[in-house]
């Protein structure tokens, strides 16, 4: 398809018709110019594509449920997540579709938002890294990918009209962090943008958003979509960047495009920059074909098996109760060993051919009884149900609670109102902790949950939503066939009130205010101090691990260099195992307002019994920097960096530190009401006012002695502004006048310094 040579063939009102979906799912056909339909579909941790014969949008074929995003960060495994994509890919080119949508890497704010399940981490790096594997694999079967939701998705109360209020930084550091890498590093062939406003503007027609950062900044030449229902005003839409409508509008937004061309509100210019990224998506779709492409369900229910596997975090595991032992008296009690909770509610929701339960697994490792123990339709104690778990825990050596938040606690479409579990769960472990000490909890769950029973049980395994395979890889685990390897990709607060958002989640009417700022998850619980139930990161193993002979390439670098960091891990237990090496940067004394540690490289090693393998990583000026508003960039400040290897954010195993310096200063500008104190901070500065500084008279307490009284004077001629000299020296030639003066020649020196 000549591209260019059909927008001249195209006519106003064709070009109108093509900046909008047909249906559902498609895409519009120009049958006189040869331009045919493609087809998207959601995602994105399974294939839900529409049957064809069926008229409901929500009528999916029978496909693979792999893990949720919540589950597949935990594996901090780049390749697995690259394997899932090609399996993704491998199906979509097999029933035609050409776009799947997802995945979705929105970071998560708050533990209560009922779509973090779609989601993958806390933190930017993490989530960055995870889309971007997911990213590669699927375009690599040539397919599409649709990286959502852009930007600032993260609640589902008002949704569709909230305003996130977020300063410039926050939103570069941690908000739109987790979308560049991705961007740049795997180029997917569409983003789709959020149904929120960002300070005020619908992301459907944020200029700033779509067109100034996505594809200015960012360099991105893909399709921007909307979400389904997303536009708010087409046109403007269209200026600020908006290629693709979906659905359709049945025409009624075609109709405001033209007329706004007609009126000259909107240029034709415009409209064919967006017609063109259609019909480049469309010719990209055309170049594969894919003809007689199949695909093994089967083959793809065990990837979701070993998938699942890998996903899996130990929580706990006092005693080391687990892996189970198989010669033992077992009890498995919970609906959900049977009827396991294995994916989240909404658009990703899959129609799964087949699903895998513990209970159907158990019986190839042990003698295992089971108790169904709760319902999951309400929250109401059966007192049959429970009677019969109790006296299946008390003839149990060890009773393994399935438990976790029933489909109707999380979803798509509504946020939870508090953490949780249910009441009837929560009975129900008290009673079996009343009967047998050894109790083991697995749970099913789409984000973090307060747990007050977590002193009655003696390991917890956490398997987030796993995917149809739940079942089988849950017996894997529980038996030892398998080591968990998980590392949670969030932070698992005591309770509710400790998140950072609490104050400010899900806002006041349209507005929602991200007063927390940078200080998001690890970061913001290791600011304050705060000791939450889980760090971010941690993750046990039935195996130890040693740390040893950190190698940092220099002492010193400038901002432009690659600093090499190495460290040995050995397996120093008797099984074969995983373990996720994490790096974190610590500058040692910012100017700057910093988190006291940052992800910023990680590495994922299988090591049999006593074998040592070395993790390598490769940082850059990003590793290191912050996003400076006075710059409008990232800047990498000058100074001292502590180099944190850890098994998480809390447990650190060896550290190192290299020196930065960056020749690159920031712009220094003082006027009037610049603090005496910051002008002291500048050799050139101080030397020049200091004669001023001198005579500053603010008067003092007789009763107070004279270090006090010295010291309450130099702090509050410190946080004196300049403006104040003027009233607080008794030398009449010290005028705003001559102050002012004084300011300008000094900003003309720190000018040419720079």
């Amino acid at each position: 398809m000549n591209v260019e040579k059909i927008l001249k063939e195209l006519t106003l009102e064709e070009k109108a018709a093509l900046c909008s979906g047909s249906d559902f799912w498609h895409t519009k056909a120009i049958e006189r110019l040869d331009i045919p339909p493609i087809m998207v579909s959601d995602g994105p941790h399974g294939l839900r594509k529409m049957k064809d014969d069926a008229e409901n949008p929500n009528e999916a074929i029978k496909a693979v449920c792999f893990p949720t995003a919540s589950a597949l960060a935990c594996s901090f495994d780049r390749e697995l997540l690259e394997t899932l994509g090609k399996a993704l890919g491998e199906e979509c080119a097999a029933e035609g579709v050409s776009v799947i949508l997802g995945p979705g890497c929105n970071i998560k704010r708050s533990p209560l938002c009922g779509r973090n399940f779609e989601y993958f981490s806390e933190d930017p790096y993490l989530a960055s890294q995870m889309a971007a594997a997911h990213i590669k694999g699927v375009q690599s079967m040539g397919v599409g990918t649709s990286l959502k939701h852009f930007a600032m998705n993260n609640q589902e109360t008002r949704r569709m009209s909230y305003s996130a209020e977020v300063d410039e930084r926050t939103f570069r550091e941690i908000y739109l962090a987790a979308f560049e890498a991705p961007v740049k590093q795997s180029k997917p062939w569409t983003v789709m943008c959020s149904y929120n406003r960002i300070n005020g503007v619908h992301s459907s027609q944020n200029k700033y958003l779509l067109t100034d950062i996505l594809r200015n900044d960012w360099g991105y030449e893909g399709l921007v979509m909307s979400d389904w229902g997303a536009v708010d005003d087409r046109p403007v839409g269209v200026d600020a960047g908006l290629d693709l409508e979906m659905p359709t509008s049945n025409g009624k937004n075609d109709v405001l495009i033209v007329e706004a061309v007609n009126s000259g509100a909107l240029s034709e210019e415009k409209v064919d920059n967006c017609v063109r990224k259609v019909l480049e998506l469309v010719n990209k779709a055309e170049e594969y074909t894919h003809e007689g492409a199949v695909w093994d369900k089967e083959k793809h229910h065990q990837l979701a098996v070993k998938i699942a596997k890998e996903c899996a975090v130990l929580l706990k595991n006092d005693d080391s109760i687990l892996p189970l032992d198989k010669g033992s008296k077992i009890a498995f009690i919970g609906e959900f060993a049977s009827k396991p909770r294995y994916q989240g509610g909404g658009s990703s929701h899959i129609n799964s051919f087949k699903v895998s339960s513990a209970v159907e697994f158990a019986d190839k490792y042990a003698d295992v009884t089971y108790a169904q123990g709760f319902v999951t339709d309400k929250d109401e104690t059966n007192k049959a149900l429970l009677a019969e778990a109790v006296d299946a825990a008390k003839n149990a050596d060890t009773a393994v609670i399935f438990a976790g938040l029933p489909d109707s606690f999380e979803s798509e479409g509504y946020d939870r109102k508090h953490m949780k579990m249910p009441k009837c769960q929560l009975e129900l472990i008290k009673k079996i902790k009343e009967v047998n000490d050894n109790i083991v909890i697995v749970l099913h769950n789409g984000s973090p949950i307060e747990m007050p029973f977590i002193d009655d049980a003696k390991a917890v395994l956490e398997m987030y939503l796993c995917g149809q395979g739940v079942g089988e890889a849950e017996c894997s685990l529980l038996f030892g066939d398998v080591s968990p390897s998980g590392k949670l990709a969030e932070t698992f607060p005591v309770c509710l009130e400790q998140n950072p958002a609490y104050l400010n989640f899900p806002g006041h009417e349209d507005t929602v205010r991200y007063a927390e700022g940078i200080y998001v998850g690890y970061r913001y619980y290791e600011k304050k101090k705060l000791t939450p139930l889980f760090p971010f990161g941690h993750g046990l193993s039935y195996s130890s691990f040693a740390y040893s002979d950190l190698e940092i390439s220099e002492n010193e670098i400038d901002a432009d260099d690659i600093l090499t960091v190495k460290v040995n891990v050995t397996n120093t237990g008797d099984i074969t195992a995983k373990e996720t090496v994490q790096l974190y940067i610590a500058p040692v004394e910012p100017y700057a307002d910093r988190p006291l540690k940052e992800l910023k490289g990680f590495e994922k090693l299988e090591l049999r019994p006593n074998e040592t393998k070395k993790a390598v990583f490769k940082l850059d000026k990003k590793a290191f920097s912050y996003y400076e508003t006075k710059i409008a960039d990232w800047y990498a400040e000058e100074g001292k960096y502590k180099i944190l290897i850890g098994t998480s954010s809390a447990e650190i195993k060896a550290e190192g530190e290299v020196y930065l310096s960056n020749p690159r200063k920031l712009p220094i500008r003082f006027d009037l009401n610049s603090l005496c104190g910051e002008i002291k901070q500048y050799p050139e500065a101080a030397a020049m006012f200091e004669p001023l500084f001198s005579q500053i008279d603010v008067g003092n307490g007789d009763s107070q002695s004279d270090a006090i009284s010295e010291e309450m004077i130099d702090n509050m001629i410190k946080d004196m502004p300049l403006r104040t000299l003027v009233t607080f020296t008794d030398v009449p030639q010290i005028t705003r006048a001559k102050i002012t003066a004084m300011l300008d020649e000094l900003n003309k020196q720190l000018s040419d310094n720079i």
